[in-house]
């Protein structure tokens, strides 16, 4: 088992990024979901109910970050300086409110021109708790990103060749694995191996994880990464297959054990 591919998402729910390498930190991969897109709320907007986010094309540079979209002129974002944080909430029904520093009124009204609503644009200058104590097996504590619940996603080429498998049955098209957004991809496990490996330590390269627990997922997975043209494949063919305990599954969720450089081709292996 190897790792085959390297994924970051610097603004909750962009484009992706792909690389050959990334450093793992204890909230996940350098530059992952360290900025989000806010309503008037100070609420997080993501792809369940902008699929335009797709679009944005967003690029870690030293100091902060470029923006790119179709149609638009491109941006760079400096990180906010220290100053009066500004409380946002990952979703609408978590009740924590994590401090985050506002971008600026010119990535607010890129981004509002981009979505075509008004937004703010907001930076996690320290990752911190967003969910309350006690709602996961693995609590990862104050060391998460804007992610949704993880530091980290893996998922498996072969449960997507199996998933493939049941859509073509169906006589649905098959999706890529940029559906499902993940951070960490191998190649190389059995389809479904990873729902063994919960709970349990995992090496790739010289860094250990623990394998959290697997992901729940949903309407984003339906959404065309490069499109925004959303349909009702694959949660409705996971829905059929995947369906545990009213969680559709595919992907397990990680907790960095180490810190250090993650690289492409590393190998994998789950300690007995």
């Amino acid at each position: 088992m190897r790792l085959r591919s390297i994924h970051t998402y610097p603004v909750k729910g962009c484009h992706r990024l792909d690389h050959d390498g990334a450093f793992v930190q204890p909230w996940g991969l350098a530059g992952d979901r360290r900025w989000m897109v806010v309503d008037a709320d100070g609420v997080g907007v993501t792809q369940r109910e902008a699929t335009r986010l797709v679009g944005l094309h967003a690029t870690v540079r030293p100091g902060g970050l470029s923006l790119r979209a179709d149609g638009q002129p491109d941006l760079d974002v400096p990180e906010p300086p220290d100053g009066a944080p500004v409380p946002v909430r990952t979703f609408r029904h978590r009740t924590i409110p994590v401090p985050a520093l506002p971008a600026g009124r010119a990535a607010d009204d890129w981004l509002g021109a981009l979505l075509g609503r008004p937004v703010r644009l907001v930076w996690l200058g320290r990752p911190t708790r967003h969910l309350a104590a006690g709602d996961r097996e693995h609590d990862t504590g104050d060391q998460v990103s804007f992610a949704d619940a993880y530091p980290l996603l893996l998922t498996n080429t072969a449960s997507l060749d199996a998933l493939d498998t049941w859509l073509a049955e169906a006589g649905e098209e098959p999706v890529p694995m940029t559906r499902f957004r993940p951070n960490l991809v191998v190649d190389g496990a059995s389809a479904w191996a990873e729902d063994d490996w919960v709970g349990r330590s995992l090496r790739i390269g010289d860094l250990r994880f623990r394998a959290a627990g697997p992901c729940g997922r949903c309407v984003v997975t339906t959404t065309d990464q490069e499109t925004g043209v959303r349909t009702t494949e694959p949660l409705r063919t996971l829905g059929r297959h995947r369906n545990v305990r009213q969680k559709l599954l595919f992907g397990l969720h990680l907790v960095p054990l180490d810190t250090g450089h993650l690289a492409v081709g590393a190998p994998l292996v789950i300690a007995p």
